[in-house]
């Protein structure tokens, strides 16, 4: 992976061929696909492999991140490298980017260069020349942010006016940028400079939103939408109530399927309820003073994890934030797979191997896709498989339909579809937490839910529906 000192050098040759422009309804509904492009059939193993290794990548970068109308809809669509991507419209005249939603993050940015640099971008069926990048020089909205624009502050902190010199500290105006970003992600890293810029939904046009442009990415061919708990986050620039989503199932293929995502900008609606949602507060990170980047995550309190009829006995310390700040769950669509600190995975690998006794451990298919545990039920008449249910404060239920967490690898072998790292497939960590949240509720489990962040009251609701 590039280094930061690289990403800068390689950034600033970039931006020296640019040229920017400097320019002193209710519902939103946006189709939201999964990134899943053909899984190569000669080897399903190493596909899963590949998707259990990102959601540990993704999990260890939300554990240890660095701090650096009323309704609108849009489709979702699912890409390959493991998330759900949309579609916006920035700039004037339109142009249309993709961007993948991630609610782990908060920054808003695209490509915005022709000659856009991607590292390690080589994704099956990813041509990293097509895909579509937006260009300010088009657009006549496009300003940089300058270097004392409040909204530099709200990626670089309060302190970046300091570094402002070559302004003049009398004068009104400074024509100094905001220093270049660099943004670390679990898969790759982004590398540009922030614009204000016009997003167009139908009927209603949002000025002066703040965006990232990147020169360049490494593992990052398509943009994110930063959908946290940060200012810089679209829900909170937008001025969202709430925003709510239904994940299709992943095809492991090209189907064009969607789902919607839907953004309310409408007036308050007090502490009015969606019809048939099951509601948990949202949690606050106590410590999250210590370590700024956790405040952007939607903790949610995890009280019992429970296998067929069994409650999983899970220390109260990995459920709740301590005092350092570690421990909790977030919910994340970032993520692919749900990741649980290595004591917790323990204890519902065990169960589940312990309640499906009867059949074969899988171990070869085990450490080619890194899956754990896996069942050989080739032969069976009948599989019996327990459920699995995450019971939240306040009582809400969420048992997973059995696809949202055992995936059939071939016709003979299934594997539990929840990750941890290594040092939790051996056993090995005793019990003792690491560092930020110990569980990361992922997009594969949120599969045919209607997910609903009630961001004025608070709190997440979720129903199983088909999102189909």
């Amino acid at each position: 992976m590039a280094t930061a000192s690289s990403l800068l050098l390689l950034l600033f040759l970039l931006f020296s061929s640019f040229v920017f422009p400097f320019i002193s309804p209710s519902t939103i509904t946006i189709p939201l696909s999964p990134t899943i492009t053909k899984r190569p059939s000669s080897d399903p193993w190493e596909y899963l492999n590949h998707l259990a290794t990102t959601s540990i990548s993704r999990a260890h970068h939300l554990k240890s991140p660095k701090t650096n109308f009323s309704l609108i809809k849009t489709p979702l669509f699912s890409r390959s490298y493991g998330g759900y991507s949309m579609s916006l419209s920035l700039g004037t005249p339109s142009q249309t980017v993709k961007l993948i939603m991630d609610t782990g993050s908060s920054l808003v940015w695209f490509p915005c260069t022709s000659r856009y640099v991607c590292a390690s971008c080589n994704f099956p069926n990813t041509d990293i020349t097509k895909i579509p990048k937006f260009m300010p020089r088009l657009s006549s909205s496009s300003k940089l942010i300058g270097c004392k624009n409040p909204k530099c502050a709200w990626v670089f902190g309060s302190s970046v006016q300091s570094k402002c010199h070559n302004c003049n500290p009398q004068a009104q105006n400074c024509t100094q940028a905001c220093p270049p970003y660099i943004i670390q992600y679990g898969l790759g890293s982004t590398a540009g400079l922030l614009l204000s810029e016009t997003i167009n939904f139908p009927n209603k046009t949002i000025s002066d939103f703040l965006a990232g442009c990147s020169l360049l990415s490494t593992r990052q061919p398509e943009g994110i939408a930063g959908f946290g708990r940060s200012q810089e986050s679209l829900p909170l620039q937008l001025g969202l109530k709430k925003f709510s989503y239904c994940l299709v199932s992943r095809r492991f293929d090209d189907s064009p399927v969607s789902s919607d995502l839907i953004l309310d900008m409408g007036p308050s609606t007090s502490d009015s309820k969606t019809t048939g949602l099951s509601y948990t507060p949202f949690q606050k990170n106590l410590a999250s003073q210590s370590n700024p980047a956790f405040q952007e995550y939607y903790y949610v309190m995890l009280r019992k994890i429970i296998v067929g009829k069994t409650h999983v006995k899970v220390p109260y310390s990995f459920l709740v934030p301590g005092s350092d700040g570690n421990g909790g769950t977030i919910v994340d669509s970032g993520s692919t797979f749900t990741f649980v600190e290595g004591h917790v995975f323990e204890l519902l690998a065990k169960e589940f191997e312990k309640q499906m006794a009867n059949y074969t451990v899988a171990t070869n298919v085990q450490k080619l896709t890194g899956l754990r545990p896996c069942f050989d039920i080739s032969g069976e008449k009948s599989v019996v498989i327990p459920d699995l249910t995450f019971q939240f404060k306040g009582g809400a239920k969420m048992q997973l339909p059995l696809s949202n967490y055992f995936a059939f690898v071939d016709m003979g072998v299934v594997c539990l579809t929840i990750v941890s790292d290594n040092a939790a497939a051996l056993g090995g960590d005793g019990g003792v937490r690491s560092s930020g949240p110990a569980i990361i509720l992922g997009n594969f489990q949120q599969q045919n839910f209607y997910i609903e962040y009630d961001l004025e009251n608070d709190r997440f609701g979720f129903k199983e529906q088909s999102c189909a």
